[in-house]
């Protein structure tokens, strides 16, 4: 159980990790996503704040288990947001969300579970 515990917390910091990079250089992906969901540009370097953040919180979380309990929580509500923007615009293109969203929902489940 610890093994799968640790690689999945470790996959979903590294995978929520990369995405803060991305927001927070300015690439042009996260500024493509905005566009898509009419979400101002000035909102991209907090959401990759929030993001480096919850990366941060789970591997915070091998040390102290609450902080990844709160950190994979906080990141399904970030997730869950941004679903609910991407509905709102008619945006049905998916996979890169449901990538992101059940990576972290199982990382919150396994870490409830292994802790």
């Amino acid at each position: 159980m610890y093994a799968a515990y640790l690689a999945l917390t470790l996959f979903a910091a590294a995978l929520t990790g990369s995405a803060a990079v991305a927001n927070l250089i300015g690439h042009s992906y996260p500024k493509a996503q905005a566009d898509k969901v009419r979400v101002d540009h000035k909102w991209i370097l907090p959401f990759g704040l929030l993001l480096g953040a919850g990366s941060v919180g789970l591997l915070a979380g091998l040390a102290v288990p609450a902080l990844g309990v709160l950190a994979a929580a906080g990141l399904v509500l970030y997730f869950l947001g941004a679903l609910t923007a991407h509905l709102r615009v008619h945006d049905h293109s998916l996979a890169p969300w449901s990538l992101y969203f059940l990576t972290c929902a199982a990382a919150l489940a396994i870490t409830v579970l292994y802790r």
